[in-house]
């Protein structure tokens, strides 16, 4: 079983506002990848929240995820999100976990299914798409990997976990760059925005 943690504990400083509740479509951005993540198959989805957690977790309560609150969030660290999201998955019956963030409303449930396909297909524990050579997210980590994550310190990222690992990594090339494109100022909305 693959689940999924989807990192929303971002404070959105160069947005100006919280990113996640910000309108995609019909819904909020965070609203949308949950949608995406659940299109694609994923029945366990953590939600990890941090700056504006009560409004998040408010915009999210029809969704039938876990909601875990990151205290660590202020210090800007995707590390300790992630480590939260992993710490919640320990006792559940996940073989791996799929690392997305919420504020990547583009990625296609076509792409999250072509990496958790990829999964049982081939004996990689970390399974990353790529679009034109570069790395993108959502990425998947299977769980014998994730003692070393949780022991990780500031100033190490999930980046420096990923280039430690890097000859180890089974990439699946995908056909769109939405893999890449997140949305950290004003500029980024406007322009990629339904």
């Amino acid at each position: 079983m693959i689940s999924a943690i989807i990192l929303a504990a971002g404070s959105s400083r160069r947005m100006g506002q919280p990113k996640m509740l910000l309108p995609w479509g019909k819904v909020t951005v965070i609203e949308h990848v949950i949608s995406t993540f659940m299109h694609a198959g994923i029945e366990e989805i953590v939600l990890v929240t941090g700056g504006a957690h009560e409004q998040v977790e408010e915009a999210t309560v029809q969704y039938p995820i876990r909601r875990i609150y990151n205290q660590d969030h202020a210090a800007g660290e995707m590390l300790s999100s992630l480590q939260c999201g992993l710490r919640a998955l320990e006792t559940a019956p996940a073989d791996a976990a799929l690392i997305g963030l919420g504020d990547q409303p583009q990625v296609e449930a076509q792409s999250v299914r072509s990496i958790c396909t990829a999964y049982p297909e081939g004996s990689s524990r970390l399974i990353v798409p790529s679009f034109q050579r570069r790395r993108g997210h959502p990425w998947l980590v299977a769980r014998p990997l994730w003692e070393e994550l949780l022991t990780m310190q500031p100033p190490e990222s999930p980046r420096d976990f990923l280039n430690k690992h890097a000859n180890e990594i089974h990439y699946v090339d995908v056909n769109t760059p939405s893999i890449l494109a997140d949305l950290d100022t004003p500029e980024d909305y406007q322009r990629s925005h339904p």
